[in-house]
């Protein structure tokens, strides 16, 4: 059903760039608080990426439509964190993943963001897509209301292993919301495979960023 309309929408902006060459904080503010994320030049995966705003500020604006709160969210590839905190903002019990080497600057930014507030305690996991997940994440215990995902699609061999751990997440229920910055084919062929395997909604699009914003659910037999 990708023929449905998707709402268009433009990214906000709604931080305070900070000027550093190694270390830089961003200022952000949603739904009523102030998010300051640390980011590193050292790694993708330290940096905010517009797929993180766009999700963010669509789940900030569609709190009736994709309600968060007590629901149980698994974020892969949080990078630097942004969005498991909105979604801890929101009422969320958030567990964010990515690799061990980004692990130390997600953990300070969610800490940082999160612990004075009245809310579910945040958790930080490692999870290398497609790696030791029956061990890790046994389906008998772990089971997802969400999964998000942001700017997982790019130039990287993994993508075969993040569709596998975004199938096996994905149970009977579970909602994938997944906000990617489309610039290559690959982007593309990766979408043609997630098409193939799910039900796949165009939620929203950022045209002036090239962000897609996805809605995936399994299929029902």
């Amino acid at each position: 059903s990708l023929t449905d309309s998707p709402v268009i929408l433009k990214i906000l902006q709604n931080w305070v760039p900070r000027v550093s060459h190694y270390f830089d904080k961003e200022h952000y503010t949603y739904v009523g608080h102030q998010i300051v994320i640390q980011e590193s030049i050292e790694h993708f995966g330290a940096v905010v990426w517009p797929g993180a705003l766009a999700l963010s500020q669509y789940l900030e604006s569609n709190q009736e439509q994709f309600n968060l709160k007590d629901k149980k969210v698994l974020e892969i590839g949080a990078g630097t964190g942004l969005v498991s905190i909105v979604a801890c903002i929101l009422g969320a019990y958030v567990t964010a993943t990515d690799l061990p080497e980004v692990l130390e600057n997600l953990s300070y930014n969610i800490s940082r963001n999160t612990q004075n507030m009245n809310m579910h305690k945040p958790e930080v996991r490692k999870l290398v897509w497609g790696e030791g997940l029956n061990e890790d994440f046994p389906v008998s215990t772990y089971h997802y209301d969400f999964i998000l995902a942001t700017d997982v699609v790019y130039h990287h061999t993994a993508l075969d292993s993040l569709l596998a751990t975004m199938a096996y997440f994905c149970k009977p229920g579970t909602v994938l919301l997944w906000a990617n910055k489309f610039r290559f084919s690959t982007d593309y062929e990766f979408l043609e495979k997630l098409c193939n395997m799910f039900n796949v909604t165009v939620l929203a699009e950022f045209p002036e960023s090239n962000v897609k914003l996805l809605k995936a659910t399994v299929r029902e037999n």
